[in-house]
């Protein structure tokens, strides 16, 4: 039976995704952007680009076996459902999964500890409360619809032109110090094989978390990629002197190393680029 594929969000982990289902046999797919001149830019990898909430969905809904929801949290809770949730109800009948981007800032500071999917979420930052109330708006969605949900918890997201070897290619001028501090990253690739896999996993539900297998300091991170570039390191300053904006703080104000190995048991997933060493070479 033929599937389709839609992307609530044409993002970059999202945009991984299609890039490895759009030539798949028996697939095809569509995908949501806000703005004009990015739909010119998407089309050359998804060949149906909408403009939402501008345009009208409702023929695509109709259409879609699999939902990717891959939009930023709004304060009254996921945008999509907010605005399309009977939408979806109505119109959705062939709909048989859905996957939801979410991350590991639903953990919450964890003082460098590990943490698993059955660790309980306690968001420590504005970012990572708005997070877990999309899940929460998505799980209940799903009973409702009794629709398969993979919720997936990403790590910090590197790849091709996004981390911290394109960062020190660019030219960054520090690295940020704060004794203590560490996280797990992922490699886009990595995501998607991680998503490909619960969408062919008739069995796969539920939360996973999508990370490497090493955490790391992140002054240790850029350290590392400005020796792969063979440029001199970006000076270090302390956590506290750094000018740096509300997102990019919130990054910093949580220590976790999370387990990813569900999605290795359940998925049966095999990393990729199972640290950022690996990951980081292959960017060369």
């Amino acid at each position: 039976m033929h599937s389709h594929l839609t992307v609530m969000g044409l993002g970059y982990s999202a945009r991984a995704l299609v890039q490895r289902l759009r030539h798949r046999e028996g697939w095809s797919m569509s995908g949501t952007t806000r703005s004009a001149d990015r739909r010119l830019e998407l089309l050359v990898e998804c060949p149906d680009v909408r403009i939402w909430p501008d345009e009208d969905l409702r023929g695509l809904f109709r259409k879609t076996t699999h939902l990717l929801v891959s939009t930023p949290p709004g304060e009254a809770g996921d945008p999509v459902l907010v605005a399309l949730h009977r939408q979806l109800l109505e119109e959705c009948r062939r709909l048989e999964w859905i996957g939801y981007l979410s991350t590991t800032a639903v953990y919450g500071d964890h003082k460098g500890a590990w943490v698993d999917e059955n660790t309980p979420p306690a968001p420590g930052t504005r970012r990572g409360e708005l997070r877990l109330k999309a899940e929460g708006n998505w799980t209940e969605f799903a009973r409702v619809a009794d629709v398969r949900l993979c919720v997936f918890r990403l790590a910090g997201i590197y790849g091709p032109g996004r981390g911290p070897v394109e960062q020190v290619r660019r030219g960054r001028k520090f690295r940020i110090v704060k004794p203590g501090q560490v996280f797990n990253r992922i490699h886009v690739a990595d995501i998607a094989s991680a998503l490909l896999a619960a969408i062919f996993d008739a069995d796969a539900e539920g939360i996973f978390n999508v990370c490497d297998d090493l955490p790391e300091r992140p002054d240790k991170v850029i350290s590392h990629a400005a020796k792969l570039l063979s440029v001199d390191e970006p000076p270090a300053i302390p956590f506290e002197d750094a000018e740096l904006s509300p997102m990019a703080r919130s990054f910093y104000a949580e220590s976790k190393r999370v387990r990813n190995d569900r999605i290795k048991k359940t998925l049966g997933l095999q990393l990729q680029y199972p640290t950022y060493r690996s990951g980081f070479r292959s960017l060369l």
